[in-house]
């Protein structure tokens, strides 16, 4: 029950800070500059290699969780950063952020699929030292890549009604 409690309410703190303080200025920023910040964050997901490092999680976490885990953080975490690396290459810079956005926002799915076919709740024990990670970060990551998704659809829509508004005026 406490582990259910812990992630409903890291949920509840980081929508109510996301709500406050980050989704004001990630919408008032230039959507390049909006990405780059929710992959810096992401860059970080490299930590979930955590899951398969013995002594860390206890040994009765079924590998059918920590193995995904693990290594689709990494690989979101390495095409955030790849995100990061080729923002001057735009049309790179823009298919890592839809990679690491699409692999990322998988694997959370993914992860919360696996957590209810085993229980994870009942055996919270056994995250040991990476507890934290779906009861505080996990959130955050869901959070940052629906504001992702919603920003890229938004920037999408936004170059087609340009479009849309320039073809209408070649016609005048």
């Amino acid at each position: 029950m406490i582990f259910r409690a812990h992630l409903v309410f890291g949920y509840v703190a980081w929508l109510l800070c996301f709500g406050a303080y980050i989704w004001p200025r990630l919408k008032s920023m230039d959507p390049t500059e909006a990405h780059r910040a929710i992959a810096t964050l992401h860059s970080f997901r490299f930590f979930g290699l955590v899951f398969i490092l013995p002594g860390v999680v206890g040994p009765h976490l079924p590998a059918s969780f920590t193995t995904f885990a693990a290594y689709w953080d990494f690989a979101t975490g390495l095409l955030a950063m790849l995100a990061l690396l080729t923002v001057r290459i735009r049309p790179l810079f823009w298919l890592f952020v839809v990679g690491f956005n699409v692999v990322g926002f998988v694997d959370l799915i993914v992860d919360y699929y696996h957590a209810t076919q085993i229980n994870l709740p009942a055996m919270a024990g056994e995250l040991g030292a990476a507890y934290a990670i779906p009861i505080i970060y996990v959130p955050l990551l869901m959070i940052t890549h629906i504001t992702a998704f919603y920003l890229l659809l938004r920037s999408q829509f936004g170059a087609l009604g340009g479009e849309a508004a320039q073809r209408s005026a070649i016609r005048r």
